[in-house]
C-alpha cells in the first residue's frame, strides 16, 4: 500500500471568534466572516460539519490517474496503482504506470489481484477509502490514533495506518489487537485492572460520546478531529446509523401511541367493531372488509396472513394467485368465498414496519406464478428475479438446422446395406421394434423424445452462446446460462469459479504475512534473516512490533543469550527477539483454510478432489467429456444425454 509523500497542502485551521459579551452593556458583536466562526468541540448534527475543502491540484491529478487505471485494469488491487503512481512524478506518470502494467503485469502485481464476490460488478470509480489522502487528513488520523492508543509507539501506529491507507476505522481493529498484546497494557491490566479497548458497534463505540441535552435525554456525538473529511467520515459511519435507528424507534412509538389513543376514544364512544377472524375489538380505522358479505377483518390479521403466505406455508390457503387478492378469513358459517382487494391489502401492510418490502415480495411471487402458468420457456437471471422468454425458440433463422452432406451419404450407405442383406431378419425385427417403441405413446418412447428434444435445445444453445445479460436496470449483470456464474471474458464454465478460488487463496496468504513501510508505503514480506528490516528508502523497522528503530538499531532487540531458534520469551527483559520468526506455515495454512471456507459459503458447496488438485497444479478443464471419452478414460458407459449430444453434433452443422 502506497501513499503519496509529494502532496502539499497548506490550509490553515479555522480560527474561532463568535460573539463577545461586553460587561454591563451586554452588547454582542457578530462576526461577518464565516471562516472565523468557532468550530464545535463535539459534532452531533450534520449542520455542524464544515465543508470539505477542494483537493489540491497534485492530489486531484493522482486520484484522476487512480480512477483511470482502475477502469483499465479492473482485475488489479488499488494499492498497486498507488504504489506505482507514487514512484513516478510529473505529467507522464499515468502513461509510465500503464506501460509498466501492460508489459510486465505479473511482476508489479505480485499476487495482488482483485477478486469480486459472486455477481458483483467492479465499481465505476475508486472508493474513497482507497484514494490518495491529503496531509490534513493523515495528520488528523495519526493524532486520533496517538490519543486513543497511548500504549503503542508512534512508529507502530504509523505502520498499521499505512497498511490500511490511513482509514482509521479499518485500522482500528489491528491497533486494538496490538494494544492488548503490548507490555504497557499487560502491566496496567495487572495492577490497575484495566480492560482491553473495545471495538463495539456504533452504539457502544469508544469514539461516540453520549451528551446530555438538558431535558432528560442524551444524544450521540463525536469529538471534532480538526479534519473536515475525517469528521464527516466518522459522522456518517457512527452517528448517522444511531440517528436513523432513533428516528425509526420514535416513529414506531408514535404510531403505537396514536393507535392506542384512537382505540381508547372509540371505546369511550362505544364505536368499536369486532374482527371476524380473531374477534378482537378495535376502531373502524383499523379494519378492512371482504367484497362479498362485508366481513370486517382487522389489519393485524391481514398482516399476519400476508407474511405467512409469503414466508410460510399458507400461500395456497390465503392467496388467490389469479387475481392477486387475499381470501376472506372470516370463520363464521361454512366459509366465505370473498376476498380482500389489493388496495386494502396495501393499506394494511403499509402500517407494518417492513410492509413495503413484504408487498414487493408478494408482487414477485404473483409475477412468478403468472410466468409459470404461461408454460413458456424462460431464461432467468441468477442474481435477481428477472426472467424473459428463451430466445432460441423464437428467431426462425436461428432454429434452422442444416444436415451435413457426409451424414446423408452415411445414411444412404446404411440403407443400401440393410436392403441387400434381407437375411438379417433379427436386425430388421429389432429395428422395427425400436421404431415402434419410439413412435408409441408409452413412457419409454416419451422419455426418448424428451431427451432428444433436450439435446437439440442444448445444441441450439451452444450455437447461440451462453452469455445472458439481465435487462433489469437495478441488476444489469451478465451471467452464463450453463453454470449461472457471473460472465467474465474469456468465460469457461466451472473453471472461472476455481480460478477465483485460487486467486482468493493466494491473496489471503499474501495479506497474512505482508508488512508496509510507513515512510514510502512499499509492501514487503520477510522470508529469511533477522527481524531488523531496512527498506530501500532507508527506513529501519522491527518486523515483530513494527517499531521505528532509527538510531536505536540492534539495541531494540534482546541481547541475552538463548539457543538459536528458541521461541520462548526472554525472562530477563521484554525486548523483541532478533531471530524470532512467526510460524509462517501455520499463518499461511490458516489464511488458506479461511479463504476456502469463505469460498464454500459463497458457492454453497464443498471442494471436490479435482478442485483441490487444481489449487496445487493450476490446471482445470471447463469442457465436458463426451460419452466415448468418458467411457475410454474413466471406464464408465455414456449416458443417454451424452449419446444424443454426440449424434446431434455428428449429424447437424
Amino acid at each position: 500500500m502506497v501513499f503519496s509523500g509529494l502532496l502539499t497542502t497548506g490550509d490553515r485551521p479555522s480560527s474561532s471568534n463568535t460573539s463577545r459579551s461586553r460587561s454591563r452593556s451586554s452588547v454582542t458583536v457578530p462576526v461577518a466572516d464565516p471562516d472565523l466562526l468557532q468550530l464545535p468541540d463535539f459534532i452531533h448534527d450534520e449542520a455542524q460539519l464544515p465543508c470539505i475543502p477542494p483537493e489540491r491540484p497534485n492530489l486531484r491529478e493522482l486520484n484522476n490517474c487512480l480512477d483511470a487505471l482502475a477502469a483499465v485494469f479492473p482485475d488489479i488491487q488499488i494499492e498497486v496503482f498507488r504504489e506505482l503512481l507514487s514512484s513516478f512524478d510529473g505529467e507522464s506518470r499515468l502513461a509510465l504506470v500503464a506501460d509498466a502494467l501492460l508489459k510486465n503485469r505479473v511482476t508489479w502485481v505480485k499476487g495482488r489481484w482483485r477478486v469480486l464476490d459472486k455477481g458483483v460488478q467492479p465499481p465505476h470509480t475508486v472508493p474513497r477509502c482507497e484514494t490518495f489522502r491529503s496531509k490534513e487528513y493523515m495528520h488528523a488520523v495519526q493524532h486520533l490514533a496517538y490519543q486513543e492508543f497511548k500504549g503503542l509507539s508512534k512508529s507502530t501506529i504509523n505502520a498499521v495506518l499505512a497498511e490500511s491507507n490511513y482509514s482509521y476505522l479499518e485500522a482500528r481493529q489491528t491497533l486494538v489487537d496490538l494494544s492488548s498484546k503490548s507490555w504497557r497494557f499487560t502491566i496496567s491490566s495487572f495492577f490497575l485492572r484495566r480492560r482491553p479497548i473495545a471495538t463495539g458497534d456504533a452504539e457502544n463505540h469508544p469514539l461516540v460520546v453520549w451528551r446530555s441535552s438538558g431535558q432528560g435525554s442524551i444524544y450521540p456525538a463525536i469529538r471534532a478531529t480538526g479534519s473536515p473529511e475525517l469528521n464527516r467520515e466518522l459522522f456518517e459511519r457512527l452517528i448517522v446509523p444511531l440517528k436513523e435507528k432513533e428516528r425509526e424507534n420514535r416513529q414506531t412509538k408514535d404510531r403505537e401511541l396514536a393507535i392506542l389513543l384512537n382505540n381508547e376514544e372509540a371505546e369511550a364512544a362505544d364505536a368499536t367493531h369486532e374482527c371476524a377472524c380473531c374477534f378482537v375489538p378495535g376502531a373502524w380505522e383499523e379494519f378492512t372488509h371482504c367484497n362479498r358479505d362485508g366481513h370486517l377483518i382487522c389489519f393485524r390479521c391481514v398482516q399476519h396472513s400476508i407474511k405467512e403466505a409469503v414466508f410460510g406455508q399458507a400461500w395456497q390457503s390465503s392467496i388467490n394467485p389469479e387475481t392477486g387478492t387475499l381470501k376472506c378469513m372470516a370463520v363464521e358459517g361454512s366459509g366465505c368465498t370473498g376476498h380482500v382487494p389489493q388496495e386494502h391489502i396495501r393499506r394494511a401492510m403499509m402500517d407494518e414496519k417492513k410492509g413495503a418490502e413484504i408487498l414487493h415480495r408478494l408482487d414477485q411471487r404473483l409475477a412468478e406464478h403468472s410466468l409459470l402458468a404461461t408454460n413458456m420457456p424462460l431464461v432467468r437471471c441468477p442474481f435477481c428475479h428477472y426472467a424473459e422468454v428463451d430466445d432460441i425458440y423464437i428467431p426462425a433463422h436461428e432454429s434452422r438446422i442444416r444436415v451435413r452432406i457426409d451424414s446423408i451419404i452415411n445414411l444412404v450407405l446404411v440403407a443400401i446395406c440393410i436392403g441387400v442383406t434381407p437375411f438379417l431378419l433379427p436386425l430388421v425385427v429389432l429395428s422395427s421394434l425400436l421404431c415402434l417403441i419410439i413412435s408409441s405413446k408409452q413412457t419409454f418412447g416419451d422419455y426418448l423424445r424428451t431427451e432428444w428434444g433436450r439435446a437439440m435445445g442444448r445444441y441450439r444453445r451452444r450455437r447461440r452462446g451462453q452469455k445472458f445479460t439481465c435487462q433489469n436496470p437495478e441488476c444489469a449483470r451478465s451471467s452464463c446460462l450453463s453454470c449461472e456464474k457471473a460472465w467474465t471474458d474469456v468465460h469457461v464454465c466451472n473453471e472461472s469459479s476455481l480460478v477465483a478460488l485460487r486467486t482468493q487463496v493466494e491473496q489471503a496468504m499474501s495479506m497474512a504475512v505482508k508488512r508496509v513501510c510507513p515512510r514510502c508505503n512499499t509492501s514487503f514480506v520477510k522470508n529469511a534473516g533477522c527481524n531488523k528490516l531496512t527498506c530501500p528508502c532507508g527506513y529501519k523497522m522491527c518486523y515483530v512490533c513494527r517499531a521505528d528503530l532509527g538510531d536505536e538499531g540492534y539495541r531494540h532487540f534482546c541481547d541475552h543469550f538463548r539457543p538459536d531458534g528458541d521461541p520462548r520469551p526472554c525472562t530477563e527483559c521484554d525486548r523483541c527477539n532478533l531471530w524470532e520468526s512467526e510460524d509462517t506455515d501455520k499463518i499461511l495454512r490458516e489464511a488458506r483454510l479461511d479463504a476456502e471456507r469463505r469460498w464454500q459459503d459463497m458457492e454453497k458447496r464443498d471442494l471436490s478432489g479435482a478442485e483441490r488438485s487444481f489449487l496445487e497444479t493450476g490446471v482445470a478443464s471447463g469442457a465436458q467429456d463426451s460419452g466415448v471419452e468418458d467411457m475410454i478414460i474413466n471406464g464408465r458407459l455414456p449416458t443417454l444425454a451424452q449419446v444424443f449430444d454426440g449424434v446431434v453434433e455428428t449429424i447437424f452443422v
